[in-house]
Formats: C-alpha cells, sequence, structure tokens
C-alpha cells in the first residue's frame, strides 16, 4: 500500500481533481490502474481566501516498488494498514458471564468486543433505553420534568449522546482501535465521511439510532441489556469479585464485573469508596462556563468572506496557560449547536453542548474552562473532587431558580446581572434567565476566566465581545475520580475492571471506546 500525505485541491473540486493528483504524484502512465480510499480530509485555512482541502490517501497499484522508485517524495511512503484484531478466547465456557456496569461508550464497545469473541456479557444500565431516554430529555428540557435515572447523564449511549458525537481522540493507536470503533458506528449506520474527516463528528440525532442498531446486533448474538438496573454492591471471596447486585435487590454471579459507571455516577463513587477495597483517589478536572457566539462570526473568522457561508459550521480550539499557572481552554465546542441544561440530580444544575447532525443552528458554543487544583477542593479524600463539582451544580440552581443561569460576558466582567442579550440570543434546551453569575466560582477561578476569554480574543477577534453569552455550570468536563488498575486493567479486587470516563482513563466517545475494548480484550484472554 502506497500513503500520499499533504494532496492540496481547491476547496471547490471534483473527484477526478483528485484522481488526477494522484497520478501525478507517483508518475502513473496513462491506462495504468490504480484504486484509492481517502484516510484524512481537512480544510487549510491558513491563506485565506486561497483555501485548500488537504488529503492523505493510500492507493493500490500494481508493481509497487517500481512505482515508488521513480517518486522523490517525503509525502510519499510504502505503508503497512494495521487491522485491529481481538484475541482469541480461551476456554469461553470456562467462567461465568462478564457482567458491565454501564452502557455508555466504554460499555458498550467492551460488550461488542465480548460478543465478536463469542461472549455473552450481561450489560446493566441504570437509565432507559435510548428511545424511551430521549422522551425523558425532551420532557425535561420542555417541562423540567427530571427523570434522575434518564436524563442526559443516564441511559443507553452514555453522556455523549447528547452531545456532538465527536468522533475525534488524542490517543495514540498503534493497533487500530480508533479505526475499528469508526468502523463499526459505519456499521450500525454512520456515515463513511467519519473513517476520513479530520474531526469527525455524528450528531446527537444519528448517534441515538446508531447505538440502537449496534445494541439489537449483540443482542441477536446472545448479549443481554437490562435497563432501569443499577449496580448496588458487589461480593467478593478471597478478594476475587464472584456477584453483582443489582437495584439492591438481586444477585447476579459473575468472574469479570466491568465498572464502565461514567463520570456522574456519584453515588456508585460513594459505595465504592465506603465499601473499600478499591483504590480510588481524586483526579484532576476543569470547570468553566459553556460560551456562545454567533456561528456565523466564527465561519468568518475561520473561513474569511469567501467561504463563509459555503462551508459546513467552523469549529475552533483554543488554549492558554497563564501566570498563576493555572490553564483555560475550550472544551466539547459544538458548531451550529445548542446549549442543554445536563442536570441528573435534583436541585443541582450542570450544562453542556450539544449539536445535531446538521450544525445548523445559528450559534456556536464551547465550554471554557479552567483547570482546578487541590487547593480548590473541600478536603483531601478520593471524592473531594466530586463534593466541589456538587457544590457549583448547587449554587448554579439556586442562581437560576432550577433554570439555565445566563449572563453576558460584559456584565461578568462588571460583576452585574445582565437584564436582556445583546446582538443575538442564546439558543438553549431547557429554560434560562438571565442573572449574575459572579461568586458561582472561588474568586482565582472567576479572574482565570476573564483572563482566558480576553486571551482568546486576541486569537479570534471578537471572541470576548460583550454580548458574548455564558452559561453554567460545566461540571461535568471529566470524572473526578480515578480508580485504580494494574497493566491487566484488573483493581486490587481481582476480576473488577476499571473503565472508561468515569474510572478516570478517558475522556470522549472515542477515547472511551477505545478502553473498553482494551479492558474486552484483557478479559477474553483470561476466559
Amino acid at each position: 500500500m502506497i500513503r500520499i500525505n499533504q494532496i492540496k485541491l481547491p476547496i471547490e473540486h471534483t473527484a477526478e481533481e483528485l484522481e488526477a493528483k494522484i497520478k501525478k504524484a507517483l508518475k502513473l502512465t496513462k491506462g495504468q490502474d490504480f484504486s484509492y480510499e481517502i484516510v484524512k480530509q481537512s480544510i487549510d485555512a491558513r491563506k485565506k481566501p486561497a483555501l485548500q482541502m488537504v488529503y492523505s490517501v493510500n492507493v493500490k497499484v500494481d508493481s509497487e516498488a517500481s512505482v515508488l522508485k521513480k517518486v522523490d517524495d517525503n509525502s510519499i511512503m510504502s505503508i503497512n494498514v494495521k487491522e485491529y484484531a481481538l484475541p482469541a478466547p480461551q476456554s469461553p465456557s470456562s467462567s461465568l458471564r462478564p457482567v458491565i456496569a454501564g452502557a455508555g461508550p466504554a460499555g458498550l464497545f467492551c460488550a461488542y468486543a465480548l460478543v465478536c469473541a463469542g461472549l455473552h456479557p450481561l450489560v446493566l444500565e441504570r437509565g432507559k433505553c435510548v428511545t424511551e431516554r430521549t422522551k425523558d430529555v425532551a420532557s425535561f428540557w420542555e417541562r423540567g420534568v427530571l427523570n434522575t435515572s434518564s436524563n442526559v447523564q443516564f441511559g443507553e449511549g452514555g453522556a455523549g449522546t447528547f452531545s456532538d458525537g465527536k468522533l475525534n481522540t488524542l490517543v495514540k493507536d498503534p493497533l487500530g482501535r480508533n479505526r475499528f470503533v469508526l468502523e463499526t458506528f459505519v456499521k450500525f449506520g454512520a456515515p463513511r465521511r467519519i473513517l476520513y474527516e479530520n474531526k469527525p463528528h455524528i450528531g446527537t440525532d444519528v448517534l441515538a439510532d446508531v447505538i440502537l442498531r449496534m445494541r439489537q446486533y449483540m443482542e441477536e448474538k446472545g448479549a443481554e441489556f437490562r435497563f432501569e438496573s443499577c449496580m448496588t454492591d458487589y461480593r467478593t471471596e478471597k478478594n476475587t469479585v464472584t456477584a453483582v447486585e443489582i437495584n439492591h435487590s438481586e444477585w447476579v454471579s459473575t468472574s469479570f464485573l466491568v465498572l464502565a459507571i461514567g463520570h456522574s455516577a456519584r453515588d456508585t463513587f460513594r459505595m465504592l469508596h465506603e465499601k473499600g477495597g478499591l483504590s480510588m483517589s481524586a483526579k484532576a478536572f476543569a470547570v468553566g462556563l459553556r460560551v456562545e457566539h454567533p456561528q456565523r462570526m466564527i465561519n468568518l473568522q475561520q473561513y474569511g468572506e469567501l467561504y463563509a457561508d459555503k462551508l459546513p459550521a467552523a469549529p475552533y480550539k483554543v488554549t492558554a496557560n497563564l501566570k498563576n499557572g493555572r490553564g483555560v481552554y475550550s472544551f466539547c465546542m459544538c458548531p451550529g449547536g445548542y446549549v442543554v441544561n445536563a442536570s441528573s440530580e435534583e436541585h443541582r444544575l450542570a450544562v453542556n453542548g450539544m449539536s445535531y447532525s446538521g450544525r445548523d443552528a445559528k450559534n456556536a458554543n464551547s465550554a471554557i474552562i479552567v483547570s482546578v487544583t487541590p487547593d480548590d477542593l473541600p478536603g483531601d479524600d478520593a471524592l473531594s473532587g466530586m463534593r466541589f463539582q456538587e457544590m457549583l451544580e448547587e449554587r448554579a440552581f439556586s442562581l437560576g431558580e432550577g433554570k439555565i443561569p445566563q449572563q453576558l460576558f460584559g456584565d461578568y466582567c462588571r460583576n452585574q446581572a445582565s437584564t436582556s442579550y445583546g446582538a443575538f440570543s442564546s439558543e438553549t434546551k431547557g429554560a434560562r434567565v438571565l442573572c449574575n453569575l459572579r461568586g458561582l466560582f472561588p474568586a482565582e477561578l472567576e479572574s482565570s476566566f476573564i483572563e482566558g476569554m480576553h486571551a482568546f480574543d486576541r486569537i479570534i477577534p471578537g471572541y470576548g465581545r460583550e454580548d458574548a453569552i455564558l452559561s453554567g455550570v460545566e461540571s461535568r468536563t471529566s470524572s473526578p475520580v480515578r480508580i485504580a488498575r494494574d497493566e491487566n486493567f484488573v483493581s486490587p479486587v481481582e476480576g473488577i475492571y476499571p473503565c472508561g470516563e468515569g474510572a478516570g482513563y478517558a475522556g470522549g466517545i472515542m477515547s472511551a471506546a477505545m478502553d473498553g475494548l482494551k479492558v474486552a480484550e484483557a478479559i477474553i484472554k483470561r476466559s
């Protein structure tokens, strides 16, 4: 296989023009057959208005060695494509079926890999199936009726289901797990473009359907999914897991328990901490506010006037390291999206961002978050970060009286309540109210947020505009807890496998799914 990198074409080009570029790069003669696959596609907008589409492609051609001899270009090379492969089970009938607590990306892909290896896992999910969960979320946004077990955080698909469906990750992937996850999404209905887009996404509307089909396939192959079924305890003998309790009322025997519980399973964190046996610690995370701007403003800054209305809604990424040692950065940026009430507990309020597949809402939004240090936390035990999140969410709930509390950035800087929007209004899912968000965070976090916003205004002119809309509180950026595991992914209790974002080993759909695969591989090897 030949890889060609850095093929550049005008934004508006044809497939024939791309093929012509490939032929020219490889110096192929007329009639010399070849086939190609796009492995990466991105937009280079550094030299406005002359934007370019940049490709990397894999090419199959006869007499590959002779073709490579004719070219002298560092962007062209011979490669071996690594295909992901699961290990073979050693003795599939020797163990009780694995139990997976949580049906988010980590739990789903752990289950999927086990099914592919011929095992029949039991997946427990405290929330409802994705179809019923979607109804509960809509009811909450429209009428304020919160189901604490079925909401933006809990239910089939995990917290990522009601987000932008982002499928990019910075995790290094020499074994091909990333590609396997993307190919699995495509297998169950995601568009093929996610296999090569630089920052792939599928949107919450498409992702929900993909998850449903994925689960139905696993059920046909022998997996069992039990919704409204929360893991509430576990038993051990000789420091080895033997059974799992469901809803405080039923015990299921198992030799393998996967803790794919997600970053918001606070009651489970408490149960595990109080029970002892596992090694748990507070983990670094960040908190902040979700910030809205007109999407066209972002398009103009990223693409320029010529392409602002011709290309898909533009994303961005900004980061700043402050003199006080804190980092401030964008997180979960949603082009053409909505700010959503992502609460999962009574009298506590958290927000997130969400986009549908079309990314066609009027505003861009992103969490702008500030790193949290141990000095910010109430205590130094494993759950101190979780309690800090809870405190912020209680303040946010109080500020908005249950509605999403919002403020314009200029008013935030002046420490005065906002009474009306500026040149644009907010795009939200869930009721909202204007107020004064100052006092929500400790003073140093507030000053760091303001300094970060001004720094980003120098990167994206207009980012710190007076009428940028702030919504609080973005507190569920990642798990505040890490559950220790060894090089074989096993906790100090034999047979228990901490997994994914909730256990502190992932951040986002892709990295969580890949971690689920890693844990499944470890279980398969021991089955």
